[in-house]
């Protein structure tokens, strides 16, 4: 088999903030945001290519009114102690203030040993130091800890989100120390917006790699690098470093316009595999919030020689 392929993009289309996790049963589970953005879904399948013929099963939808009833954005499954769980943003409105949404955290569990069969059940809100907006969680194991990742507006800091990272106590509840490892600072993170949102963690060679996104949604979207030592403390903001310049970007040339929002999973031979959206064009009519072509696309994950990952340029549609 040749382990240099690359995919036919897009994978799956109208997915936003795809999500692809491989579980130990083989099956590669994914979740995304959907365009009308009321429910969550959840697929599975044996092989990445085959996440796109999969049938989406419906495992929860938004509430008619109050804080689950709006926006339900970037949900994330993840397998924690034995047991399913799915992280993802809601608001109890559409509306913004002061250029913001409304959006809270929130969690679903299922023990289930196949997760698109038995009962997802609310744990409610995961609760962080303040009541403000939040989202785009994410969550990894590391030496014995479980850490939880989000998106947040600090109220005493301009901008839109910063990243923060906190150890959890159960799959729903943060513990201890909420630390902030970055916020918008460079160029390319506040093109629009200041934003850092969509963190994504990936271990290799003695690091822990956390790729973000960062500026608004339209063709400004990339993805940023923070780097930590796998024997630094994670809780610490100084173990955390910043690549100044953008790791993920538009490629004209290929047709791919705000690539981000991504994930990280491995192909059948175990090689390491970038999950991102991206859309096929610049110009978008209206906010780009509200444009459904953000499809989800697959590429091989390169290393470069001195460990660190090279995610290259988002390859054109159509695959090799």
């Amino acid at each position: 088999m040749n382990t240099n392929r690359e995919y036919n993009n897009p994978l799956v289309e109208q997915r936003a903030d795809p999500w692809v996790y491989k579980h130990s049963d083989g099956y590669y589970y994914y979740t995304a945001s959907v365009p009308e953005y009321d429910r969550i879904e959840v697929r599975r399948a044996a092989t990445l290519e085959g996440l796109r013929e999969a049938t989406p099963v419906v495992v929860w939808r938004k509430y008619e009114s109050g804080p689950l009833s709006a926006n339900i954005w970037a949900p994330e499954i993840h397998y924690i102690d034995g047991k399913w769980y799915i992280y993802f943003a809601a608001a109890r409105t559409t509306e913004t203030k002061e250029g913001l949404f409304d959006h809270r955290m929130f969690a679903l569990e299922n023990t289930s040993a196949n997760p698109l069969e038995g009962e997802w059940v609310e744990k409610g809100q995961v609760r962080t130091a303040w009541e403000s907006f939040a989202l785009d969680a994410t969550s990894f194991e590391h030496k014995g800890v479980q850490y939880y990742v989000w998106a947040q507006k600090d109220p005493g800091i301009d901008g839109n989100s910063n990243l923060y990272i906190s150890a959890m106590e159960n799959g729903w509840t943060l513990k201890g120390p909420q630390t902030m490892i970055s916020t918008p600072e460079y160029p390319w993170e506040i093109i629009g917006f200041k934003v850092n949102e969509g963190a994504a963690v990936l271990k290799r060679n003695g690091r822990i790699f956390m790729s973000f996104s960062a500026s608004a949604t339209d063709h400004n979207y990339c993805m940023g690098l923070l780097t930590a030592s796998e024997d630094s403390d994670l809780l610490d903001a100084a173990s955390w470093t910043k690549h100044p310049e953008p790791v993920f970007k538009t490629s004209e040339e290929n047709g791919q316009y705000g690539p981000g929002h991504n994930s990280f999973t491995v192909d059948e031979n175990g090689e390491d595999v970038l999950i991102y959206h991206a859309r096929s064009y610049k110009e978008i009519t209206g906010d780009p919030l509200y444009d459904p072509n953000r499809h989800t696309r697959a590429q091989r994950l390169r290393w470069n020689g001195d460990g660190t990952p090279d995610f290259g340029v988002p390859v054109k549609d159509g695959g090799e």
